[in-house]
């Protein structure tokens, strides 16, 4: 840059500030700025720790301030006629244009500068991802740029500051408008896109989010490099008035031209390329992970990633569509030539719309819409179909997007983690379409199979025969596994300490068909793959196609890949009865999370009655299990001995809820004994924590003898907030910033020798415990809280994870499964219908894990409903917490990487509404001191440039 160039500058900027211009344009900036931040955007009501409020309307703020800035440039000067004689000055008109650009666009800066309190102190508060703010800044700069080239051009062609402000913000505003959602969902899908690469704003959007593309940056340069070309093409004109017509004119003219041509061109050349990409995001959160790339890398089929878009669409989801057609067209870049990218709009296309409909049950949705004629209902398309083989997933829009509420009235549709959710439906599809052959060739070393069973003279006669079943399924999948499968069957009264050895390292007893049955025998079945043994249980169907399937089961357990089951235990259903509805009383529902996690595996409800958990269950998760029965406890209990996971919500204490009401009582699950066999007790107290989530809760006034009851959001320290070093270092917390326990209770834990306990959640060293079971706040005798606090704060332990070998709790106790009820009447003779084949696993093989959250109530549907309804985004935080501890009890790493990054929710930690003002007025304060700053520095200045001048003054004389 050269000297001269500089001096333009720094003369430019010298005017801006020896007058009120400069001042009263960075007020007004920060003030609209802050404005717009707390009180329009409602920082602290939205929750979340990110400043994006701040630049989500730059790309407008800023066409009205810019515009206010350029509109005297040139039209001042050729108004008061020292545009000519500045023309003629000893420098060229593009140092001159260049100078004025620059000054324009420092000041911006300067005033964008005196804005970073504001990510600073929300940096303070909770944990700000720093480069979506630098991506932002960046953003604004270069919409600045972009328009103060527009506005010395326009200034440039008139004499009137008036008309140059104007033209300018309508030229700036329709660049702006041109790709902005409302604009694109007159025009369909298609050219909506087409139209978003030439919108400031869209462009703005990509960077604001802290995703740097080279064509995003090239795009603002060609907007400056094209009116800064255009403006000293208008000022050499001003020249040529008084020289005539030249050869050199026409030349220059056309080469303004072609230089023009060539900026806007080049854009259409980058926008087919990804040359340079660069992810600001804290994990790369926009950028295809490793994991996916894996997932891609398995494929050996090419994959079809269709979506079906309609041209027309609710407005909210247009804006989407882009997003996800660059989110596929990433996949099928990495897939180079494995995976196939298809977008289309089945109303254009027959054919497809029929297959759409016939053969992926792929139908439109009926959306409400309205314009400025009329509101109507659009049946619109909003899908992506995966498909491999002859499996495929089919993801509509229910499945993509999450809303939220924005302001007091509106609602925010953004996408949910989409590359969760497409290589969630890749791996479906993808091991779906595996075989067992498959499977076995996948894996790195051979998988032994050994029967610990008696000779079939010694089996019950429906045993005698599945054995031979099981055998034929062993000879099959043998013969077909290149090595990979063997198996042994043993037994273990044929060798001397054969039956010692498997009962203390499998915990393998005799198994006995009834109470008082001398005839015992051995039926036990293992799989054993790098060190890790997985019992496999006998099928309710004793056939060998129930043996392949417990078979298949077991192995899966092997491969991450493979679509794992979870089995639900939920209350019964008769706790949801008439009365209790009538009563204004809610039971506990989990839809919720059945919906949730539905969407990611396969569940299967499970009725614990029976004795045992199907062989097909990989994990079983107990939600605020009521009064177990012996038979339900044994079903839990040999479940995790054959090496499963189980995952509890649980405490001695729950809460009930009326209209008006909160009430807590003593509730029990039926595995207290169970779980101090482990060393886990739970005390009948609830802790409450200074740390907390809000709560509406029934508030009465007392107004002259007469009590008013309204509805009022408090802090409510039984909602306890866990953040920070409340959160264990460890996969399940993964991604996680905070997450709520409701009503917890404190655990106390003492594992035995074999057991680890790792405590995953802790509440903040400022809560308590209390027996006094009152989760009423009562702000007339504790004002502050509503609660008092007793005893001692401290931290408290609210969910542990148990891992290593489990000793059973029914270990030398006879099966529950033999118990019979003794049969009344006529029938009190008659034999049961089914056989039963008691076997008592005495200890697990150290494959099991125990994980358990001291709460009944943070995954109800009410208490889920309640967190929403409040304008928080903490319940994903809830339901993300389980579906992490899943995805790593299920040694699934692929879609736990891609969970952990950054879509949880960061939500600000609890503050008092004193807190909050503090931090409000306090950027208030700051950006007064900012421009006190700025006043100073620029006084100094101008007092050193004038004693400068004086002292050149007087060396003349």
């Amino acid at each position: 840059m050269s000297n001269r160039i500089i001096a333009v500058t720094r003369k430019e900027l010298a005017s801006y500030f020896s007058s009120p211009v400069a001042f009263i344009f960075l007020g007004t900036f920060l003030f609209v700025s802050l404005f717009i931040f707390f009180w329009v955007e409602s920082f602290f009501s939205r929750n979340i720790t990110d400043v994006r409020p701040l630049f989500e309307w730059m790309p407008v703020l800023l066409i009205f301030l810019v515009s206010s800035l350029t509109m005297r440039q040139w039209s001042e000067e050729r108004r008061s006629g020292t545009l000519e004689f500045l023309l003629t000055v000893p420098v060229e008109i593009r140092e001159l244009v260049l100078g004025k650009f620059l000054a324009c666009v420092g000041l911006v800066s300067v005033a964008l500068l005196l804005t970073m309190f504001v990510p600073i102190s929300v940096s303070i508060m909770g944990n700000l991802d720093w480069g979506p703010v630098v991506g932002a800044y960046l953003a604004a700069i270069l919409v600045a740029g972009a328009y103060t080239a527009i506005g010395l051009f326009v200034s440039a062609r008139s004499e009137s500051q008036i008309v140059s402000l104007i033209v300018s913000i309508l030229v700036c505003l329709a660049l702006y408008m041109v790709g902005s959602s409302t604009f694109a969902s007159l025009v369909g899908n298609f050219w909506g896109e087409m139209l978003s690469l030439v919108g400031t704003g869209s462009r703005f959007e990509s960077i604001n989010r802290g995703m740097i593309d080279i064509r995003d940056l090239y795009y603002y340069a060609s907007i400056i490099g094209v009116f800064l070309v255009l403006n000293i093409f208008s000022l050499e004109k001003v020249k040529w008035a008084t020289q005539g017509v030249k050869k050199q004119h026409s030349l220059l003219k056309t080469a303004t031209v072609l230089l023009a041509l060539n900026f806007i061109i080049a854009n259409f050349w980058l926008q087919k390329t990804n040359l340079v990409r660069v992810d600001l995001t804290a994990g790369n959160q926009y950028t295809i992970s490793a994991a996916t790339e894996d997932v891609i890398n398995q494929l050996r089929e090419p994959l079809l990633i269709r979506g079906y878009f309609s041209a027309k669409t609710h407005p909210l989801l247009a804006p989407l569509v882009p997003q996800v057609r660059d989110l596929i067209r990433e996949y099928k870049i990495v897939g180079t030539g494995r995976v196939n990218a298809e977008f289309i709009d089945p109303r254009d296309n027959p054919e497809l719309e029929e297959e759409a409909n016939r053969k992926f049950n792929i139908k439109p949705v009926p959306f409400q819409i309205s314009d400025r004629y009329q509101a109507a209902l659009v049946n619109s398309y909003f899908n992506i179909l995966v498909q491999y083989g002859d499996k495929f997933e089919v993801l509509s829009f229910k499945d993509l997007i999450e809303v939220k509420p924005k302001g007091e009235q509106g609602i925010d549709v953004q996408l949910r983690n989409l590359e969760y959710d497409l290589t969630r439906a890749i791996k479906k599809v993808l091991y779906g379409f595996r075989t067992t052959d498959s499977l076995l060739a996948s894996l790195q070393s051979p998988v032994k199979f050994t029967g610990y069973i008696s000779p079939k003279i010694e089996l019950p006669e429906k045993l005698a025969e599945f054995a031979g079943g099981v055998e034929t399924v062993l000879d099959e999948v043998s013969s077909t596994s290149d090595g990979k499968f063997t198996y042994t069957i043993v037994d273990p009264r044929a060798e001397d300490g054969m039956v010692d050895t498997i009962d203390k390292t499998y915990g393998f007893r005799p198994m006995v068909t009834g109470l008082f049955d001398t005839n015992s025998f051995y039926f036990y079945m293992i799989l054993e793959h790098d060190g890790e043994v997985i019992p496999i249980a006998l099928p309710e169907n004793l056939s060998a196609e129930g043996a392949k399937q417990s078979i298949e089961a077991a192995l899966k357990r092997f491969s991450p890949g493979f679509l794992k089951t979870v089995g639900l235990v939920t209350p019964p259903v008769q706790a949801q009865n008439p009365m209790m509805m009538q009563a204004g009383l809610s039971g506990r529902q989990f839809n919720f999370v059945e919906q949730k996690l539905s969407q990611n595996h396969s569940t299967t409800a499970v009725d614990l009655e029976l004795g045992t958990v199907p062989h097909s269950v990989d994990l079983l998760l107990l939600l605020a299990p009521e009064n177990l029965s012996e038979r339900a406890v044994f079903a839990v209990d040999q479940f995790l001995m054959r090496g499963g996971t189980v995952l509890l919500s649980t405490a001695p204490v729950g809460v009930t809820r009326t209209q008006s009401d909160l009430k807590a009582e003593i509730h029990t699950s039926g595995l207290e004994d169970w779980l101090q066999q482990y060393g886990v007790t739970m005390e009948q107290k609830i802790v409450q924590d200074v740390q907390n989530e809000p709560y509406p809760v029934p508030v009465r006034r007392n107004l002259g003898g007469f009590t008013v009851e309204e509805i009022q959001l408090v802090d409510y320290p039984p909602y306890v907030d866990i953040r920070g070093d409340g959160l264990a270092e460890h996969g399940i917390t993964a991604g996680l910033q905070q997450v709520t326990l409701n009503w917890p209770v404190p655990l106390v834990v003492e594992a035995p020798e074999g057991l680890t306990a790792t405590p995953l959640l802790r509440s903040s060293d400022k809560s308590w415990a209390t027996g006094d079971l009152v989760v009423q706040p009562d702000f007339k005798t504790y004002p502050r809280l509503g609660f008092p606090i007793v005893g001692e704060q401290k931290s408290f332990p609210l969910a542990v994870l148990l891992q290593g070998k489990f000793p059973s709790y029914f270990k030398g106790k006879d099966s529950p499964l033999l118990k019979q009820e003794a049969p009344e009447g006529e029938d009190a003779e008659a034999e049961p219908e089914q056989e039963t084949y008691a076997s008592i696993i005495e200890h697990s093989t150290g494959a099991g894990r125990l994980l358990i959250f001291a709460s009944n109530e943070f995954l109800v549907d009410t208490t889920l409903q309640i967190s929403a309804g409040s304008g928080t985004e903490r319940y994903l935080n809830s339901l993300g917490v389980i579906e992490n501890t899943i995805d790593w009890s299920l040694e699934d790493p692929a879609l736990l990487t891609i969970r952990a990054r950054g879509q949880f929710s960061k939500t600000l930690p609890p503050m008092s509404d004193e807190t909050k003002m503090f931090w409000e007025y306090g950027n208030y304060v700051f950006a007064l001191f900012g421009l006190f700053i700025v006043f100073l520095l620029s006084r100094s200045i101008r007092q050193k440039a004038e004693q400068r001048y004086a002292g050149y003054l007087n060396a003349t004389v």
